[in-house]
């Protein structure tokens, strides 16, 4: 609807209000003076009903959800009450001249009536404030989350238009393909020592719309990295190399466990082999039979090699 045409609806809005209020102010009025109210407060008793009436429509086209319907639960009693006094000032005709009067001949009647009467006043002073606050501490509905969009079903989601992508189910939106390179890829060489390398710069992307990430799911177990499995032979080895410096006191299973990064049980099986290999050597050291020191030969003449036999004295006198 246009701006003109919802001006003119609103001002006949406004129009057929002012005339109904106009209609029901005598009822009103005469009501107010017949449970015993003066001249002033009587003619100020119809702003009470219908002005709490077109208070209340406001309201509910300006709040929303349960404070909406709070308005509504408003403006339809009064508007009942107000119906009600209204069909009471046409039953009966001495109403018509003002005064105090009996609302009915029945008296259980005629006290329901006065208490309604009387009690719309104290009603509009509460049933208007509430109003007012809920007005005034009313926060603006906020708009759809990405949350909310998630929580949508499939065919509730609209569709990627033509600038919008269709990103796959593992793939981040902020990932751009890389168009494919035409030309060779050349080995890169090394800059110069006095020269610093320069700082990559990263290629411009085109902004794109903001989705929420979906869930991946598990990573198959073809895409994760494996961790090569040791044998007990090449545990024993990195056992040995990291160990060769450490006392036997020192060479406890939680060590072993912590410098070759393996469990438990086999730390346990580590340590006994290597404490069995150090108590080896000193065994077979007190098991060896003890060595004979044996002789170094006579050393020979200077001149010459030595005789074999050594001349007796009687020869040398001859």
């Amino acid at each position: 609807m246009s701006r003109a045409g919802k001006f003119w609806l609103v001002s006949g809005l406004l129009a057929v209000a002012a005339m109904a209020f106009r209609v029901s102010w005598n009822a009103l009025r005469d009501i107010a003076s017949a449970i015993g109210a003066d001249p002033t407060a009587a003619t100020v008793y119809p702003l009470v009903v219908d002005g709490l009436m077109a208070l209340a429509l406001v309201v509910a086209l300006v709040l929303t959800d349960a404070d909406r319907k709070f308005a509504l639960r408003v403006l339809a009693g009064y508007t009942a009450a107000s119906l009600v006094l209204n069909y009471v000032h046409g039953l009966v005709p001495t109403l018509h001249g003002g005064g105090r009067t009996r609302l009915a001949e029945w008296a259980p009647a005629h006290w329901a009536l006065v208490l309604l009467a009387s009690s719309l006043p104290v009603g509009s002073i509460y049933f208007g404030s509430d109003l007012v606050a809920k007005v005034l501490h009313a926060r603006p509905k906020a708009d759809k989350t990405a949350q909310t969009m998630m929580n949508r079903s499939v065919p509730d989601q609209r569709e990627p238009g033509a600038d919008e992508p269709d990103w796959s189910l593992g793939q981040s939106p902020d990932q751009t393909p890389e168009p494919a390179p035409t030309e060779p890829v050349v080995a890169p060489t090394e800059p110069p020592a006095e020269q610093a390398p320069a700082a990559p710069t990263r290629k411009p992307t085109a902004p794109t719309a903001a989705r929420p990430r979906r869930a991946t799911g598990t990573v198959p177990k073809s895409a994760r990295t494996t961790r090569p499995k040791r044998t007990a032979d090449d545990l024993l080895a990195e056992a040995r190399s990291a160990t060769a410096d450490w006392s036997d006191a020192e060479l406890t299973a939680d060590r072993i466990r912590e410098a070759v990064r393996t469990s438990a049980a086999k730390a346990r099986v580590l340590r006994d082999t290597l404490t069995a290999e150090r108590s080896v050597p000193a065994d077979a050291e007190s098991e060896r039979p003890a060595l004979h020191a044996v002789p170094d030969p006579a050393p020979a003449d200077v001149d010459g090699p030595a005789d074999e036999t050594t001349d007796s004295p009687e020869e040398k006198a001859s």
